[in-house]
This record gives structure tokens, C-alpha cells and sequence, in this order.
């Protein structure tokens, strides 16, 4: 065992200790037992990540499923690597993480792949000078905390100017991260071929004009919100150079896509555009770290749902898929995969404000809830802390109230689905209101892991 600090050695045991108590115990704890190491040393970090080759996750939307699909490819390769499943993705939440899994006398070269809130990039990039780190994108998300999309790059783009030797792995299709005039070696991915024949920008979509100029971009195709094929035409700045491509979409259904990637075939087993970046991302990811086609392909094949990512639940024979909604962009591709639907089905909307939602729930009248109104939706059921502002909105969206059922409670809620119509029901959930319904579901036994 190399030499240690006193107080790190007790930080390392007493988070041990402390983590061990809540998850078996509390069936928690990802954050606690982090911040009690933290405590006694605040550059634990320092020690507990020797001897791994650490790989980032940052960005908007996607962090937790691409974080999900890059470990298990890692994983399926056969090596030895750990991850933050529980979503814990801030400093004290990394710190546990790191500290739960050290071994004193292990010295085996492993990986870890890690996601991480945004403004939390520099507090571990302060420590850990990762191998690789790739930012999914940058929407409009919890205004009240991250302010606009420039504000949230300002933040990621601190972590990053502390570890210049970090290879970065960028979405090319998000116009704020070209250009970036920083020290570090730089590779794009994005896509390669349209997904449909529109080049006009939505009304309310994010970064519109040019980052150098401010003029508004053209494109010669959009994948969804602001990402895309852009150009600036006054001053010249267009997208970079992609080594990562979907050159092809096969076929895109309810349940996933077939795609190809540098013109190779690939399984998404996630629905809708943005997991197509998610699984672009990973397999960007681990081809930089010479990982096969093979076993890529492999692996997506049997990649599941991250909890509450499109995840599915067997609800007394109702087929119940949770979908995590937080923002506009990520709102409406969510809407998107509902609208794959050519039969009938019934749709829940859960909508909380807590602190990790965002306090303010304007960003609701950004999402094209409209697109809905032709679908043949059997039952709308609402529910969370703001679930009358949701009413109102989807009102306004013309859906009709009488098919409308409010319920403030999740037990009453569940049963008003189980005695529904249609056997198929996805629950569109912003995080807290996933997050709670989960655990309410975990103990009434219709979900066997909570985390």
C-alpha cells in the first residue's frame, strides 16, 4: 500500500462506513457519504482516482444513458471500470463514487467512466486530469440555476482549461462548441445525413445566432432544437470537421433506431433523435479508446434503460415507460417518440418545481405540446406539485379536459392507470416527480432495483 495521508486514510474508512450505512440501510446516500470524506480531506480525490483512466460526461441532456452505454461497452470489452450509476453527478457524489470503490492494496489500471453536472466540471478537473471528456450539448435548463446556454459553457469550459492535456470529444451539431480556441486536442462527431427536409429554426429554440457575429444561422438540415448542419453566412463560421458520423437512419420506431455510424450498423434500443447522439457519443467515445464495432454492437443490443430514461415497467400487465423530461429541447424530442405511435395509447405528464427541477416552470410554454393534438391519446393523466399549471398548459395545447384525470397522489395515480384504457402508457416525468413516483413504485414492489 503506497503512503497516505492520516486524514485521508480516515476520510477513505469513515465514507466507507458512511456509505455502507445508507445503502443498505436508507437505500440512499450517493452525496452523504462524500461530502463526510470530504470533510477530512478536501483533495481525496487526489488519491482515490490514481491508477484509473477517467472519462467525462457532461453536457444537458444525455449525460446519464451515454455514461450508461459507454460502461457497458467498456464492461462488455472485459475491463475492469466503475461508474456513478446513481446519477450522483456532482463533487461530493464523484468523491463517493471514487472512495466506495478504492482498495488499498490495488494498484490494477481500471476505468472510470464519470458524469458530471456541469458546474461541477471544475471541481473535479481540479484533482483528476481525465483521459477523455465529451460534452453531449447545451440547452436552456434550470434557468434559475445555470442561466442561458452561454453561461452554462462559460462553466464547463472552467473545468476544461484546467486539464489541457484532456482530450475533448464534442458534439460538432451544437454551434457553441466550435471554435473554441482551447489548448486541448479536439474531435467532433454529429450527423452525416438529414433526418428530415427541415432547415428552418424553431421559434423557441436555443443559441440561434452566431457566438462570433450574431447573426442568425442557416443550416442545411436540423436534427432538433438548434443542433444540426449550421452555418454562419455573414461571417463564415460554420461546423467542424466530423471524424464521428450517423451516415445512415435504417429505420426509427416507438422502441429504437437502426443506424449506421461511420457506415457501420448499429442497434439504439432507445427511441428518438437525441439517443442516436447518445449512442453516437459512446461509440465515439470508445473508438477513441480502440474499442471494436463488434463489441459496441454488442453491447447497445443489450443495453437497458438508465432509470427513468425511457425506462419500462410491467404495471399489472401495463406496458409503462417512464420518460425524464427537464427542459424544452429534451420535451419536445420526448413528445417526438410519442408521436411514433400509430395505435392507441394514454400518456401521463408529472410536473414538480423543487430545487433540482428548476423553480421556474416558464420553459413549459417553449414546449410544442401542440403537436399532440392530433394523436389519439385514450387518457391524459396529471400529476405533481404543479399539476395545474400542467392542466392549463395542455389545455391551451387544445387537448380536451375530458379526457383529462388530476390525481395528487401517486397511489391513487397508479391505480387510475392500472384501471385505464389502453395497455400502453408513458409517464413523462420531470426529475424530482421520476425520481418520487420511482420510489413510491420500488415500494409498492413494481420496480425490483431503486437505483
Amino acid at each position: 500500500m503506497s503512503k497516505i495521508k492520516l486524514n485521508t486514510f480516515f476520510a477513505i474508512i469513515t465514507s466507507k462506513l458512511t456509505h455502507f450505512v445508507a445503502k443498505n440501510f436508507f437505500k440512499g446516500g450517493s452525496n452523504f457519504p462524500g461530502k463526510i470524506a470530504l470533510k477530512f480531506d478536501r483533495s481525496i480525490l487526489n488519491t482515490v482516482c490514481k491508477n484509473y483512466h477517467v472519462i467525462l460526461i457532461t453536457g444537458t441532456n444525455g449525460k446519464t444513458t451515454t455514461t450508461s452505454m459507454i460502461y457497458n461497452i467498456l464492461k462488455e470489452k472485459g475491463y475492469n471500470v466503475i461508474t456513478n450509476s446513481t446519477g450522483a453527478n456532482m463533487f461530493p457524489g464523484i468523491t463517493n463514487c471514487f472512495v466506495s470503490n478504492y482498495k488499498f492494496f490495488n494498484k490494477e489500471k481500471k476505468y472510470a467512466v464519470i458524469e458530471v453536472d456541469e458546474a461541477n466540471v471544475k471541481f473535479i478537473t481540479e484533482y483528476i486530469s481525465p483521459e477523455l471528456l465529451t460534452i453531449t450539448n447545451l440547452f436552456r435548463d434550470q434557468l434559475d440555476r445555470y442561466g442561458e446556454v452561454y453561461t452554462t459553457l462559460e462553466k464547463i469550459l472552467e473545468g476544461v482549461n484546467k486539464s489541457p492535456s484532456t482530450k475533448l470529444i464534442l458534439n460538432g451539431d451544437e454551434s457553441l462548441l466550435g471554435k473554441l480556441n482551447l489548448k486541448n486536442p479536439t474531435v467532433y462527431f454529429g450527423f452525416d445525413t438529414k433526418i428530415n427536409d427541415n432547415t428552418e429554426i424553431e421559434l423557441n429554440a436555443d443559441a440561434k445566432f452566431c457566438k462570433f457575429c450574431k447573426s442568425p444561422y442557416s443550416y442545411n438540415y436540423i436534427t432538433y432544437n438548434h443542433l444540426g448542419d449550421f452555418y454562419c453566412p455573414s461571417c463564415g463560421y460554420k461546423r467542424e470537421d466530423l471524424k464521428y458520423k450517423v451516415t445512415k437512419i435504417i429505420e426509427s420506431t416507438p422502441d429504437g433506431s437502426l443506424v449506421e455510424f461511420n457506415n457501420k450498423p448499429f442497434t439504439i434500443t432507445q427511441s428518438g433523435t437525441y439517443n442516436i447522439y447518445n449512442g453516437l457519443c459512446a461509440y465515439s467515445i470508445c473508438k477513441e479508446l480502440n474499442i471494436d464495432d463488434e463489441t459496441i454492437e454488442k453491447s447497445f443490443k443489450k443495453q437497458e434503460s438508465s432509470f427513468g430514461r425511457q425506462e419500462n415497467i410491467n404495471l399489472n400487465e401495463k406496458e409503462i415507460k417512464i420518460i425524464l423530461v427537464k427542459n424544452p429541447a429534451g420535451y419536445n424530442q420526448a413528445l417526438d417518440t410519442l408521436c411514433l405511435n400509430k395505435d392507441k395509447f394514454s400518456a401521463a405528464f408529472l410536473l414538480n418545481d423543487n430545487y433540482a427541477d428548476g423553480r421556474d416552470i416558464s420553459w413549459l410554454w417553449d414546449v410544442n405540446f401542440e403537436k399532440l393534438y392530433s394523436m389519439d391519446i385514450a387518457e391524459i393523466f396529471i400529476s405533481g406539485t404543479r399539476r395545474y399549471d400542467m392542466a392549463v398548459r395542455l389545455k391551451i395545447a387544445s387537448l380536451s379536459p375530458s379526457k383529462f384525470i388530476i390525481e395528487e397522489n401517486y397511489e391513487n395515480l397508479t391505480n387510475k392507470i392500472i384501471e385505464g384504457k389502453e395497455n400502453r402508457v408513458y409517464i413523462l416525468a420531470t426529475y424530482t416527480a421520476m425520481i418520487n413516483y420511482r420510489k413510491f413504485l420500488h415500494s409498492k414492489g413494481y420496480i425490483e432495483k431503486l437505483w
